[in-house]
């Protein structure tokens, strides 16, 4: 479980397409949200999209890995889909925040595969610029991004890898690398204990 959190603008969204691009064995994880769908968004392929009603029923029925409220709307990682990309021997890739985060790391059944980057700025001013040359959101949500950006970026220490995202191609390549290590541990080796004694037995 491959987790990239930043603040919004920092490039997390462009490291991982690229990383998913690459990298057959890689799937994203879909969140559920409460927010309103952005043009040329698809239902079930960038979120599924629900309202508060449903959201907090799935909260209830235990069917989220984790979940945050982000800018006054709801995130959450459906379990299903998870376990089974987990089960077929996929990686999977989340795009969620250090509250989300937060709950992985605590819980039991997810701490172990586990892995989390957070992906920084280089500057604030190119924060911000990212933020309006997206010309997604309105004036008001970019200014209240830049202000939670701060907080944000205080849970680095929270994480296991911080890369600061300066040039996207050298980012991506980075966390690529924090990939391939973690898989070739001897934990997440799947098969490895019978590899290793039909080894010892061949001599």
């Amino acid at each position: 479980m491959l987790v990239l959190s930043s603040p919004s603008g920092a490039g997390k969204t462009t490291i991982s397409r690229a990383l998913l691009e690459r990298d057959d064995n890689l799937t994203m994880s879909v969140s559920a949200t409460t927010r309103p769908m952005r043009p040329g968004e698809v239902d079930g392929k960038d979120y599924y999209f629900v309202d508060e009603a449903k959201f907090n029923q799935m909260i209830a029925d235990g069917e989220l890995l984790e979940h945050a409220n982000v800018f006054g709307n709801f995130y959450g990682t459906p379990r299903k889909p998870v376990e089974d990309a987990l089960g077929d021997g996929k990686d999977i890739l989340f795009d969620i925040d250090w509250q989300g985060t937060q709950q992985l790391a605590a819980n039991d059944s997810t701490r172990d595969d586990l892995v989390s980057v957070f992906i920084l700025p280089p500057n604030t001013a190119e924060l911000e610029n990212r933020l309006r040359t997206r010309a997604q959101d309105p004036e008001e949500v970019v200014q209240k991004r830049m202000s939670k950006a701060a907080d944000e970026m205080s849970h680095y220490r929270e994480y296991g890898y911080v890369i600061v995202n300066d040039k996207i191609d050298a980012s991506v390549e980075q966390v690529q690398t924090i990939l391939t290590a973690e898989r070739t541990r001897i934990g997440r080796q799947m098969g490895l204990h019978e590899f290793v004694q039909e080894l010892r037995e061949s001599d």
